[in-house]
């Protein structure tokens, strides 16, 4: 599964390669340095079997972050509006846009990433969500690399990162919108304007 990205596979529109993108790849990231094999779990949900969770190089910037950072992602696909691309995407030379919370900032700045790359033979792509790969057979990792600094490596990249006080405000815009996005661990994000104190 070398070579060109596999975007037939997914089972939502990939998001645009990045600058110093490499060649398909699965990862894992971690703040634990001492990872070796990778064995199946269970989602915290208890919805599905248990399961190796991987995502792929083209998707890889989305866990530019510490595990538990709240963080919006988007880019524009096929069917992304004219009226949404200029909304989301009109002030910036970015194709990929990430959102986090000024509180998350110095844990962004100080956090010592790993990407642990994984064998692709065991992995199937996952059925409902696009970048993600996942296998029920434990995988031992062939490799660890270090991410190093993650605003340089969003810099870098051209990946444009925004830090506002709530991210609720604009996730509410980008749901209702015709971007494609991806948001995780909006569960710890600043209180949410639509919930009781």
């Amino acid at each position: 599964m070398e070579g060109d990205y596999p975007a037939q596979l997914l089972a939502r529109e990939a998001a645009p390669a990045y600058e110093g993108e490499s060649t398909f790849a699965l990862w894992h990231f971690s703040e634990d340095p001492s990872l070796g094999v990778f064995h199946p779990r269970p989602p915290a949900s208890g919805s599905s079997a248990p399961l190796v969770w991987t995502v792929d190089t083209r998707h890889a910037p989305m866990f530019w972050f510490p595990r538990d950072c709240p963080r919006a992602c988007i880019w524009a696909g096929s069917a992304t509006s004219t009226e949404d691309r200029e909304r989301f995407f009109g002030q910036s030379a970015a194709k990929r846009v990430h959102v986090i919370e000024a509180a998350w900032l110095e844990s962004l700045r100080a956090c010592q990433l790993f990407a642990y790359r994984l064998p692709t033979e065991p992995f199937r792509p996952h059925d409902q969500v696009g970048g993600y790969w996942v296998t029920s057979d434990v995988v031992e990792a062939v490799e660890r690399v270090v991410v190093g600094d993650l605003v340089t490596r969003h810099a870098s990249a051209r990946v444009e990162l925004r830090v506002t006080p709530s991210i609720w405000p604009f996730w509410q815009r980008v749901t209702g919108s015709t971007v494609e996005f991806s948001g995780s661990r909006l569960r710890n994000a600043a209180h949410h304007p639509g919930q009781l104190p």
